[in-house]
């Protein structure tokens, strides 16, 4: 019984850091309905941003997610304005094209600048832990769990309750509508996929103190994060929450009582079941 109630610990403790990483992609997907495929190596460079903030300006990983989190923003800003703003209304596949090729640019480029090591964001405090009773509960994962709960509830608050956020939202719903209220599509586009990308930034920091980071990751970051986007619905950023938590208690049975190769199967299993399923999500609208 101990060691199932750590094992669910353990689980939901890395459902948080899901959601947080699924929570850009899906704000892009459901806004500019563009399903980045680029997403799992913003997240890569995050890590390795704050990677670099910490071994050579020594800022604390959660001190820097900020600063990390805005280098990455202006990054995602530019690049649709100069970039995905000119396939913005064309097919889907172009816009998978393109941002199949941003993965594949920025993937070589983080190699050439990291080479192909491994690297780690090990702060004094990484080893520590907290014991709750029976179940130990490493510290910087639980720092990690609440920085994403918190931005992953800041952004739903965001969406209903700021002018911007309104903006996004009514765009998402009806582009002709918005345009008549005076908003502007295209700098609106950006600000949305700035922000998806420097969510996928923070998400980057947190998983560089919990895990180890390589230019390699962002391929199958990506696909956990899509994953997670459908299990919990596009339409509420709490769904990515109920999404991100499932998954990773899912994972962790599965390891325990299966083994751990069995991990991604179970999870792409349970999207396949929920398209089949559920298709709008768990918390999404069923028509």
């Amino acid at each position: 019984m101990d060691l199932l109630a750590q094992i669910l610990v353990n689980g939901t403790l890395q459902g948080g850091l899901y959601a947080v990483m699924a929570l850009g992609l899906a704000l892009v997907w459901g806004v500019l309905n563009i399903v980045n495929l680029a997403h799992g190596a913003f997240i890569m460079l995050g890590g390795y941003a704050s990677w670099y903030l910490y071994t050579y300006a020594h800022i604390d990983p959660f001190l820097g997610l900020p600063l990390t989190a805005a280098v990455m923003f202006g990054l995602g800003y530019g690049l649709q304005r100069g970039l995905l703003n000119l396939v913005i209304r064309a097919p889907m596949f172009n816009t998978l094209l393109i941002t199949f090729g941003l993965e594949v640019v920025l993937t070589y480029l983080a190699q050439l600048v990291f080479s192909a090591d491994f690297r780690t964001i090990n702060p004094p405090y990484a080893g520590n832990s907290l014991a709750w009773g029976p179940v130990v509960l490493p510290l910087a994962r639980l720092a990690a769990f609440g920085v994403a709960i918190v931005l992953t509830v800041g952004m739903w608050l965001f969406l209903l309750h700021t002018r911007l956020g309104r903006a996004i939202r009514a765009t998402a719903q009806n582009l002709v509508a918005a345009r008549l209220y005076g908003v502007e599509p295209r700098h609106l586009y950006a600000m949305t996929f700035g922000l998806g990308i420097a969510l996928a930034g923070a998400a980057g920091t947190l998983y560089g103190t919990v895990s180890q980071i390589n230019p390699y990751i962002g391929a199958s970051l990506t696909a956990k994060s899509f994953a997670i986007s459908i299990i919990g619905g596009l339409e509420n950023p709490l769904g990515v929450i109920v999404g991100g938590l499932f998954l990773g208690i899912v994972e962790s049975l599965t390891t325990l009582y299966i083994g751990q190769t069995f991990a991604d199967v179970a999870s792409f299993g349970i999207l396949v079941l929920v398209l089949i399923v559920r298709p709008s999500g768990l918390l999404g609208k069923t028509t």
